[in-house]
């Protein structure tokens, strides 16, 4: 056997390793069914100015995202998002919510939302932190 290492990840092969984890995981996960859930703000001409990206799954609600185009920031926007993915989570069943954020993003906006900080990784990516929080919702 041989290690083959690599700085260009192809398609094919990120698609065998995901087969292979997926293959042993579904057997032992208790919910087979994530949902997405897209949240998105448009202003007159239909244009994106803000929105949140993130799944359900079982008790918990992810948020890969939530974005408010800078010029629009300071008018409650990121919180009325951030309010509709909790509750449209609780409809799913969600009892949890989970995000990350860094440094110079947003960790007081979602600490003034009742999250609370689990971990953060010190000197990421280099003299920054990442930020995990949760919250029961």
């Amino acid at each position: 056997m041989n290690f083959e290492i690599t700085d260009k990840i192809k398609e094919q092969d990120e698609e065998i390793i995901y087969q292979g984890l997926l293959n042993y995981n579904l057997p032992r996960i208790e919910d087979k069914n994530p949902r997405d859930l897209g949240i998105y703000l448009q202003d007159d001409t239909g244009e994106k100015v803000g929105g949140l990206i993130g799944n359900t799954h079982g008790n918990w609600l992810f948020i890969k995202y939530l974005w408010v185009r800078e010029d629009l920031r300071g008018q409650n926007i990121g919180s009325k998002l951030l309010n509709q993915a909790e509750e449209t989570a609780k409809e799913r069943g969600c009892r949890y919510a989970f995000l990350d954020t860094f440094s110079f993003q947003a960790p007081a906006f979602y600490e003034k939302h009742g999250y609370k900080s689990v971990f953060a990784l010190e000197e990421y990516l280099v003299t920054g932190k990442r930020y995990y929080f949760t919250k029961t919702l």
